[in-house]
């Protein structure tokens, strides 16, 4: 028998029922992921396992290297049984990390399968999991279907046509899948290609981008394109806050230079990034949707590997570095003029845990609940013990009542297990203080707060 059970993570009964009674059949709103939605509107089926587990998972490939595979039998040629081998024999090593609980719980949910995966067993489970991904049950759509999934939000360049939204919003499937607007290459002035890219951007909009003001025109109109497609939030990928306010003179020279070639500096850079940041959270927020910042990455540190494989293919890792000041100047810039949308807050790095925590209650609003969000445990951190700490920082310093919860972050559809591993961990927390008489058995309180993290919360803050 595997280790999935009725009772896996939750300790005692109190955890049990908020679990059973209110956490497990809540619906799921993914509102931050990475799929592909092309995938959703063909409803791909996958020839096997290899496929939908190994393709473009950097977090299983990562730990493949850690266990001495060779690239080949990763990312390479060598066949999907191979690999998938490779993978099932390094996972008994992974004790203690979150991949043994998520494989395990996409073995139980999606194929019914209850043992444990390991070399021994990896034939078995292949064979069993090919046969089913071949059933009429197992395409993307009855995988999402299936998962009680109610809202997708895919991440999506502002040059996108978004074609493949529009064909699933014609095609009547009733899941929302909402196009997420992630204008990084506008933003990223000292990143190579920005040149090229304002060119693309020019492109799309049908009209030539001369100066700062035409950059903020086209962002303006395909953010309004995107918004007429059911957007529900933008998505700001950083290496880290910045703020580095200068004069709209100053910031035009700076992209004329990049536009003509020239070197930008960090200073340079800075300025340029605060002008168009603070622009766009204006914009998002006359929008009414919601504005996601996601800091604190190092990117593509293995320059052999970057150039041999590219980006978001596991060579990343955390950033310490402090932007409590440039997060609190940037938002109080936003505030001050009225215009500071709904804001979630992620950093890769742990130790901003409690710093954030406490910028949430600086600037709070009317608008919603919990206006401004401390995201879930991202990337790195979506583990047991780093969910368990943000759940419980936010707690310490917040509301965590009124938390939106869980997302996916994949770019996998059979990750939406790692919605319910999430409810167990909070429903394990919440048990133990409840149990602990930290907070009263008030079970008409506990099923609003476990279902309100769970989806009601999110429900309400994307407007759906």
């Amino acid at each position: 028998m595997g280790i999935i059970n009725d009772t896996f993570m939750l300790k005692n009964k109190t955890a049990q029922k908020l679990f059973s009674e209110y956490a497990k059949d809540m619906p799921i709103i993914d509102y931050h992921c990475h799929i592909n939605p092309k995938e959703i509107y063909e409803d791909r089926k996958f020839d096997n396992i290899t496929q939908v587990w190994l393709g473009g998972d950097h977090y299983k490939w990562r730990l493949m290297r850690s266990n001495g595979v060779s690239e080949d039998e990763i990312t390479g040629d060598a066949d999907d049984y191979t690999k998938f081998l490779r993978f099932a024999e390094m996972l008994p090593k992974a004790i203690g990390n979150p991949m043994y609980h998520w494989c395990h719980l996409e073995l139980k949910r999606y194929f019914g399968y209850d043992g444990i995966l390991n070399a021994d067993t990896a034939k078995d489970v292949y064979e069993l999991c090919n046969s089913k991904l071949k059933g009429g049950d197992m395409s993307v759509r009855s995988i999402i279907k299936k998962s009680n999934v109610k809202m997708i939000g895919t991440t999506d360049d502002p040059t996108d046509d978004l074609c493949w939204h529009k064909k699933i919003k014609e095609d009547g499937f009733d899941v929302l899948v909402a196009p997420t607007f992630r204008p990084d290459k506008a933003v990223n002035i000292d990143k190579p290609g920005f040149a090229d890219y304002i060119r693309k951007l020019s492109e799309v909009c049908k009209t030539e981008i001369t100066n700062l003001d035409g950059v903020k025109k086209a962002l303006s109109k395909r953010l309004d394109y995107f918004c007429e497609l059911g957007c529900r939030a933008t998505d700001h990928g950083l290496d880290y806050v910045v703020y580095e306010p200068a004069t709209g003179f100053a910031v035009d020279g700076i992209f004329q230079k990049a536009l003509g070639g020239g070197h930008i500096t960090k200073h340079e850079a800075d300025m340029y990034k605060t002008e168009i940041m603070l622009f766009l959270g204006e914009i998002i927020a006359e929008k009414g949707i919601v504005m996601q910042l996601h800091y604190g990455a190092q990117r593509n540190t293995n320059t052999k590997m970057f150039e041999k494989l590219g980006a978001d293919t596991g060579f990343d890792c955390v950033s310490v570095r402090n932007c409590g000041e440039a997060l609190t100047g940037f938002l109080n810039a936003l505030e001050v003029k009225g215009k500071l949308p709904k804001t979630i807050i992620y950093s890769l790095n742990a130790g901003d845990d409690r710093m954030i925590d406490t910028v949430l209650g600086c600037f709070q609003g009317t608008e919603a609940a919990g206006k401004i969000q401390h995201g879930s445990a991202w990337w790195f951190n979506d583990t047991k013990s780093g969910m368990e700490a943000q759940i419980k920082s936010l707690a310490d310093l917040s509301l965590l009542g009124n938390f939106v919860g869980m997302l996916t972050d994949s770019r996998s559809f059979l990750s939406y297990t790692r919605h319910e591993y999430f409810r167990r961990i909070l429903c394990g927390i919440i048990g133990e203080w409840v149990e602990n008489g930290e907070y009263p058995a008030d079970f008409a309180a506990l099923k609003e707060i476990i279902e309100g993290i769970s989806y009601n919360n999110a429900k309400k803050y994307f407007g759906l």
